[in-house]
């Protein structure tokens, strides 16, 4: 069920500015959206609307292009998990999410992994990019650095609204942050098994940052038993709180559930989604709030079926691995046994 009166709020990130006349009252505002639903529009954020144009631009060309070309960087042929995904092959809590996709990250190097090594080791690497469109890699590693740029800028304002120094997370994130970048196609109901494009679930980094296109389909628990809305609005992102926020703020922030309903038959819809998190080699700090913070501190969100590590890593590691049964099973069987990671038969 969705509540047709209820909608998420939209904050400019202007108000957030030193010396700015509304920013005492944007922090508390912020604090108290983080806190309660865990989601909003921001609107104020610098990206030229020119550069969200291009991506979402380049995303539909690339869903066009023939099966073959999109399967010449299919995941399954990553062991860092970047690459094309057909629908169907990415799981949540263990049922099929609907959507097509390609995820990338940070262009590194692979390491050189040795025995006794981190297994997180493993997901250091180079991205996949399609010969047949070759304009998208410089748009996407541009809009990686851009929205990368925008992620730390919202992750001092959440230490702020804490009462925390602005630059209180830069250890765990200045040597390099977790960078996820999904560019997403959910096909019409008429093309699907389900309803479910995507399954309910948390993200796990600090922040996500989501552009949509103009069809709707993202849907946040309202802690009532209901659905909100999130319908896109241009030149705007929808904003949420991911799970190393509400581990360091020991739950005094949310990390809210949300889903995405496969769109109306005989259409389709399309996203662009960044997840930032810390360094891979970091652990999740627990914040010491102000006395006014701290009292309200509810403790963290506890799901025995996904138990939240302060080890960035392995926090990771173990999404990726129940997410992509079939690229675990290819490069990291021994990781699936090791971590004791349950994945779909």
């Amino acid at each position: 069920m969705t509540d047709a009166k209820s909608s998420l709020p939209i904050l400019d990130l202007q108000r957030f500015a030193a010396g700015h006349p509304e920013r005492a009252a944007a922090l508390d505002e912020l604090r108290s959206v983080a806190r309660s639903v865990g989601f909003f529009y921001l609107e104020g954020h610098g990206i030229p609307q020119e550069q969200i144009d291009g991506v979402l631009d380049l995303s539909k060309r690339f869903f066009t292009l023939p099966e073959q070309d999109k399967l010449a960087i299919e995941m399954r042929k990553s062991p860092h998990f970047r690459g094309y995904n057909r629908a169907g092959l990415e799981y949540t809590r263990g049922t099929q999410d609907w959507r097509e996709q390609v995820d990338f990250g940070p262009e590194r190097e692979r390491l050189d992994i040795r025995p006794g090594d981190a297994p997180w080791k493993r997901l250091v690497g180079p991205n996949q990019f399609p010969d047949a469109l070759p304009e998208l890699k410089p748009a996407i590693l541009a809009w990686i650095e851009a929205v990368t740029r925008l992620g730390i800028r919202l992750i001092e304002v959440f230490a702020e609204a804490l009462g925390q120094r602005a630059d209180v997370f830069e250890p765990i994130y200045r040597d390099g942050p977790n960078q996820l970048l999904k560019i997403i196609r959910y096909p019409g109901r008429d093309k699907t098994e389900s309803y479910q494009g995507v399954g309910a679930h948390k993200d796990g980094g600090f922040v996500t940052i989501l552009l949509q296109d103009e069809v709707g389909g993202l849907q946040v628990d309202d802690g009532k038993g209901g659905w909100i809305d999130a319908p896109p609005k241009r030149g705007t992102f929808v904003i949420n709180v991911g799970e190393l926020l509400e581990l360091a703020s020991n739950g005094y922030l949310l990390a809210n559930i949300h889903r995405v309903v496969t769109p109306p038959a005989g259409g389709d819809r399309r996203s662009v989604a960044f997840f930032l998190g810390a360094n891979l080699a970091s652990t999740i700090p627990v914040l010491d709030l102000p006395p006014e913070l701290g009292a309200e501190v509810r403790g963290v969100t506890q799901d025995p079926l996904n138990p939240l590590f302060h080890e960035v890593g392995r926090n990771v590691l173990k999404s990726r691995l129940r997410s992509h049964p079939d690229v675990a099973a290819a490069h990291h069987a021994d990781l699936v046994e090791l971590l004791k990671v349950p994945v779909p038969a």
